[in-house]
């Protein structure tokens, strides 16, 4: 898939750069360009990628903290020459767009719902957002931000695929190393799902394209991502198993919004050498995950990559009944009440919170 990354705010900005660094040195071809927005120019002087400073006349700069609604008013106001920016990072091979963003903080959880309803208004490509959660030990202003953004993202991207922090964060890294890791693991685990539609080394048996993915995530609301990686044999048949329980990692421990096994659509890639790829495997691989999300909608396919082992990326959309996801919104709710409101109670007391999942 021939993508554009649009980053807004300092999560967005810092994926945004991480994911094009990951397809450039692997030589995937799949990002087509990038954008990282921000209010803050602190956030945007490390960035190699193209950048654009918004709001300079309301922040001078210095960013909206955890504003995310001064956020809003902000990127509504200078959206126009976001757009225009925009020229050559979307051009006319792109397929898709994503735009990027930590929903815990300002900028990019306010901003990000912004740019991409205007991003659809104005393009006739898929438009699909890449969310940050907060972490379960980051503050209430986080998740009641997270929650709010939440709200107004989803309809406006064709399908928000969400990230938890906690889900890709290994127990002893400190905080500055952690964001760097968990960037790092995003860029690699989306990049290659980006790649997937991009013939890269061999040709596999049924190798997946653009359209699959697209019509996974077609108007599905939210989505995620799984990965598990395992060693292979040279002899495919010694690798069925190796898929089917790499399969079962993928979806069980590996997703990218943990306890999330129910889903609208699904799509399983297998990637790895084509000789050493099994085609039994990948269909029992594809025929478990059905079963196990009950979707009737399971895409499967190959991605020959020239590797000694099999990885297996599981994209699940329009995920439902996740635990994870309902604890998202009981403590934005709850991180609501303890603001200052004049009715806290009626924060989120509305239909379009309560039907969202």
């Amino acid at each position: 898939m021939k993508a554009a990354l649009v980053g807004v705010g300092q999560a967005g900005g810092k994926l945004a750069q991480a994911l094009a660094e990951y397809d450039s040195d692997m030589g995937f071809g799949a990002v087509r360009g990038t954008l990282a927005v921000n209010t803050a120019s602190a956030d945007l002087d490390p960035l190699s990628i193209p950048t654009m400073l918004v709001g300079q006349e309301r922040v001078k700069g210095h960013g909206v903290g955890a504003d995310n609604e001064l956020a809003a008013r902000i990127m509504q106001t200078d959206v126009n020459e976001v757009m225009g920016a925009l020229d050559g990072v979307v051009d006319p091979a792109t397929e898709a767009i994503f735009v990027i963003a930590g929903l815990g903080g300002g900028t990019g959880s306010g901003g990000a719902p912004v740019v991409a309803r205007e991003l659809r208004r104005i393009y006739d490509i898929p438009v699909y957002g890449l969310g940050i959660l907060p972490g379960r030990d980051e503050g209430a202003i986080y998740q009641k931000n997270a929650g709010r953004s939440l709200k107004t993202f989803v309809p406006e991207v064709s399908s928000l695929l969400l990230v938890d922090n906690d889900a890709w964060h290994s127990t002893g890294e400190s905080v500055g190393g952690a964001f760097r890791a968990i960037n790092q693991r995003i860029a690699e685990r989306v990049g290659l799902l980006l790649a997937a539609g991009e013939i890269v080394d061999g040709v596999g048996e049924s190798v997946v394209d653009t359209s699959e993915i697209i019509n996974t995530l077609r108007d599905t609301g939210i989505a995620a991502l799984g990965y598990a990686a395992a060693d292979a044999s040279e002899d495919p048949g010694e690798n069925i198993n190796v898929i089917t329980s790499t399969a079962r990692k993928s979806l069980l421990s590996g997703m990218s919004v943990p306890e999330t096994t129910n889903a609208e659509a699904a799509l399983v890639v297998v990637a790895g050498d084509p000789e050493r790829i099994s085609r039994k495997g990948s269909e029992r691989a594809r025929k478990w995950v059905e079963q196990e999300t009950g979707s009737l909608q399971v895409r499967g396919g190959d991605f020959p990559i020239d590797s000694e082992k099999i990885a297996v990326i599981t994209l699940l959309a329009g995920i439902a009944d996740s635990p994870r996801l309902e604890h998202v919104m009981a403590r934005a709710k709850a991180a609501d009440v303890e603001t200052e409101r004049e009715d806290p109670k009626e924060a989120f007391a509305n239909d379009e919170l309560d039907g969202l999942f």
